[in-house]
């Protein structure tokens, strides 16, 4: 456990020794509770945002979803960000190519088609991933030295 989340949790424990256990229990049902009414909202909002909440969702941890909704929906979703849906669409899809991620890959495939990518796009943007790990296979197995390169390509 890293020195911060010690720090947490010492401060936690004596906030909550300090409390009478009537209140540390009325705390911890007011919390779950409130978990529980973060889950319950966010499973509407996915229902509300996707026309139906996939079967996945449900396997997913209730006390992590409604904050990888959030973060789905704030950045993936979200259409007023500095990149467009199609350019999230393509990293993405380029992103699953490498991991590699078959359920992500389709997904994505679909996604930047809905948003307009051509298939030369979308072919493009698979083969650009590629040769990112191409090259960075070559530069890290070859130990090939950083400073170097940057002084290097920085004349580019």
């Amino acid at each position: 456990m890293s020195h911060f989340m010690l720090r947490i949790h010492a401060v936690s424990s004596a906030v909550l020794a300090s409390l009478p256990a009537a209140a540390c229990a009325s705390l911890l049902v007011a919390t779950c509770a409130a978990r529980a009414d973060d889950y319950d909202a966010a499973v509407k909002d996915i229902q509300a945002t996707m026309g139906g909440v996939p079967s996945f969702v449900k396997q997913f941890p209730k006390a992590g979803l409604p904050g990888a909704w959030a973060e789905i929906k704030a950045i993936q979703f979200n259409d007023k960000t500095a990149l467009s849906p199609k350019t999230k669409s393509l990293i993405s899809l380029a992103v699953a190519a490498q991991i590699p991620c078959s359920y992500c890959i389709w997904s994505d495939t679909q996604d930047a088609k809905r948003y307009g990518a051509t298939d030369e796009e979308i072919q493009e943007a698979v083969a650009v991933s590629a040769l990112t790990r191409h090259w960075s296979t070559v530069f890290n197995g070859m130990q090939v030295d950083f400073d170097s390169f940057k002084k290097e390509m920085a004349g580019q």
